[in-house]
């Protein structure tokens, strides 16, 4: 029966080879699948001796040539193994890495999502004669082995609001958090809470949970690995990947296939090569800490020894992350770092106790090292052409408001406010005395026929959404920008003239005077980036920094210099994000603007970059933070693991933002998707559209390729958005700005915009 076994698990490891490989490595698959028939058919033959002698030798085989061809991997070949149904998944991991456990929020097919799973677990230690039970959540995408209703580990929202509601409860029973990356990306549909409104929220609710996160990445596949990634820190296993998007998506993007057409096995090589996103890679590149080696061919159920590594693993990771932000533990800590990159026989650390809760000041650390450290990456993905007296010049000069808002806001404020808030209640006192007085005066004075009624108009003013008004002389087509389109001598026709009768339209009144907006229905026809910056801030306000930070080609991607070269002659531009200080009716704001005729909006390494030194600055300076999305296609999949990197980034430096005091408002228009929307700009809690905008995690043309759905034309209009609560208001173009003057004053107050 023994020998029945081992056949049987040998034929397994036959049929997993030829799964990884395909047609490729034909010589070594048919040199086993020979020797594996040859005993099969003398197997009844042989004594019981000569077949375990037999079987061991085809064991043997077995494990040099699986050795061999370990070495002639391809990056595709990785990703192969990831999504094989062999593969382990989180079970087998919670079955040999953790002492026990209870998963919790389900069972298999009965949970609100089979793909997150979710446990209570616990990690039983020994130091001299005491044993210690040090509890862990678990929580990571569970694949299964074959297990369709598991749909692949692509997590829909509610899967990534069931893993955060057990991170908040981790925090609140003060222990770590261990996650497991095993998704290909997430499920790309908005219905509420929205695919990536929840990513944003997991990524802005992690960059400020205060506990351990420990993240281990299989597959890494697009955003949808941020919504558990955001870890201090990030261990991956040897043949997993951590992409910005799956190999064959950015063939299809790169051959600009149509939809329903597949590219060919060749581009899907060259792209997978390309985008650098094997463990090495991420290593090399700094987003992943550690790579944990893998047994030949990937880890598989029966690996017991990678078992007891990734526990080693993943016990030390959570040590180095606790003793990092404890006091004095020097040997402690010495005793760690001495046993990394050990055989799994002298990587034992279980004997070296370390308590995983920590003090609020413990806490407090634990979130400056880990913003530290995720806004320390990528920062060698991008061009900085300052000469290097400017670099030393803008150090003073940040400097210089880090002094200043200390002494000004951190310092005297504070006692000022304290001063303030007595004052006020005893002025508030006063008045009620007073009005008690005067009262009886009051009445009399009222009643009185020359008494004049109250003038609210201000009050109106400042409580009221402006509505467009043609008759309004103060802004009757007065633009001080006006699109080129309105040179254009010719008609244009609305798409909803068929359902609601529009007339058609002389380009030079719809383009000039109305602003792009059909006279009739109110339809938003797309305006470029320009109308807003004359139209929206005051005039010679706009003031712009960074602007000499540049788009590069890190990865060293094919086509994308000569891309990124033509971007900038067309535009002028250097990124697709121009940031800038600017004044809306004299109120100061710090603005980051994605541009779509910039590759699409795309945001890449130094888009974070320049976001992420917008939102510092707002924060030094005081200022309300906007950022205006005139279009973004999401994460630009050239730059790998440098553009997806960014969302976790610029994340952080929103909540370090928002957690100061600032206020932060979005603002879309056009089309914004994917990344973006799935972390910095999504976790604003004052979001707006004007009503040209779509909204959404993944384009049609996308959700139709990963899901075979086929959506209703206005799945991501900025209505729908509005009605599912993923953004707050919809304005018309030509009232932008009156109303974000009005967000201003009511949000954040007319001189107050930080709490």
């Amino acid at each position: 029966m023994d020998i029945d076994k081992k056949i049987q698990h040998l034929t397994e490891r036959l049929s997993y080879i030829k799964d990884i490989f395909g047609t490729k490595q034909a010589e070594n698959v048919r040199l086993l699948e020979t020797r594996l028939e040859e005993f099969v058919q003398r197997e009844n033959a042989l004594p019981a001796k000569e077949k375990l002698a037999a079987v061991t030798t085809i064991e043997d085989l077995f494990g040099f040539v699986e050795r061999k061809l370990e070495t002639e991997l391809t990056p595709m070949d990785k990703v192969r193994i990831v999504r094989h149904s062999q593969r382990i998944c989180l079970r087998d991991i919670l079955e040999n890495v953790y002492d026990n456990y209870t998963e919790i929020g389900g069972k298999d097919e009965n949970s609100i999502d089979p793909s997150m799973l979710i446990a209570r677990a616990y990690i039983t230690r020994r130091s001299g004669k005491k044993t210690y039970h040090q509890p862990v959540m678990v929580i990571g995408q569970e694949k299964g082995h074959g297990e369709e209703f598991r749909n692949g580990g692509s997590v829909k929202p509610w899967g990534n609001a069931k893993a955060l509601q057990y991170m908040k409860v981790a925090e609140t029973e003060d222990i770590p958090v261990h996650t497991y990356v095993f998704t290909p990306g997430s499920f790309p549909v908005e219905d509420a809470p929205g695919a990536a409104q929840q990513i944003a929220k997991n990524l802005y609710e992690m960059a400020g949970l205060r506990v351990p996160i420990i993240s281990v990445f299989s597959e890494g596949g697009s955003g949808g690995a941020e919504a558990i990634g955001l870890a201090d820190i990030r261990l991956m296993l040897s043949h997993g990947y951590y992409s910005v998007i799956s190999p064959e998506g950015a063939a299809a993007i790169e051959g600009r296939l149509r939809s329903g057409d597949r590219a060919g096995g060749e581009l899907i090589e060259k792209c997978a090569m390309q985008l650098k996103m094997t463990s090495d890679d991420n290593v090399r590149m700094g987003y992943i800490d550690h790579a944990i080696d893998e047994p030949p061919m990937g880890a598989r159920p029966y690996h017991y020894d990678f078992f007891r590594r990734l526990r080693q693993e993943v016990i030390r990771a959570t040590d180095e992350v606790v003793l990092s932000v404890k006091g004095f533990t020097p040997f402690r800590a010495m005793a760690l770092r001495r046993r990394r990159g050990k055989t799994i026989e002298d990587l034992d650390i279980e004997n070296i106790y370390v308590r995983w809760s920590l003090s609020p000041a413990a806490r407090a650390t634990l979130l400056q090292k880990r913003h530290k450290k995720f806004l320390r990456l990528s920062r060698q993905a991008f061009l900085d052409r300052r000469p290097y007296f400017r670099r030393f010049s803008a150090w003073w000069y940040d400097k210089g408001w880090d002094i200043y808002s200390y002494f000004k806001y951190d310092l005297w404020r504070k006692h000022q406010k304290q001063l303030i808030y007595a004052v006020e209640e005893v002025d508030a006192e006063a008045r009620v005395l007073v009005e008690k007085v005067l009262r009886p005066w009051r009445k009399l004075t009222n009643a009185l026929p020359t008494a004049q009624g109250k003038d609210d108009s201000k009050e109106r003013e400042l409580t009221m959404l402006s509505q467009w008004d043609k008759e309004d002389e103060a802004r009757n087509g007065e633009w001080s920008y006006v699109s080129g389109r309105a040179k254009e001598d010719r008609a244009i026709t609305c798409p909803n003239a068929a359902t609601h009768g529009c007339l058609d339209l002389w380009a030079p009144d719809l383009f000039g005077e109305f602003a792009g907006v059909c006279n009739y229905c109110g339809h938003h026809f797309p305006m470029e980036y320009q109308w807003y910056l004359h139209n929206i801030f005051d005039p010679g306000s706009i003031f712009e920094f960074n602007s000499e930070v540049e788009s590069a080609n890190p990865l060293g991607f094919e086509g994308l210099d000569v891309k990124l070269e033509e971007a900038k002659k067309k535009t002028g531009l250097k990124s697709a994000c121009t940031t800038f200080e600017a004044r809306i009716d004299n109120v100061k704001v710090v603005v980051a603007m994605l541009v779509a005729p910039f590759r699409g909006g795309t945001v890449g390494a130094a888009e974070g970059e320049k976001f992420i030194q917008a939102a510092e600055r707002a924060k030094k300076k005081r200022f309300p933070f906007l950022a205006y999305v005139h279009g973004t296609a999401g994460i630009r999949i050239q730059e790998g693991v440098n553009g997806v990197i960014q969302m976790p980034r610029c994340t952080i430096a929103v909540r370090r933002y928002i957690d100061a005091g600032g206020l932060y408002l979005v603002l879309y228009d056009t089309n914004s998707y994917a990344g973006p929307l799935a972390s910095f700009l999504g976790c604003s809690p004052y979001q707006f559209a004007i009503r040209s905008a779509n909204i959404g995690f993944a384009g049609p043309g996308v959700i139709k390729e990963t899901t075979g759905m086929d959506i209703p034309p206005d799945y991501h209009r900025a209505y729908r958005a509005l009605s599912r609560g993923h953004i707050q208001g919809i304005w018309d173009r030509r009232d932008a700005r009156h109303n974000l003057r009005q967000a201003l004053l009511t949000m954040g107050g007319r001189n107050l915009y930080y709490r």
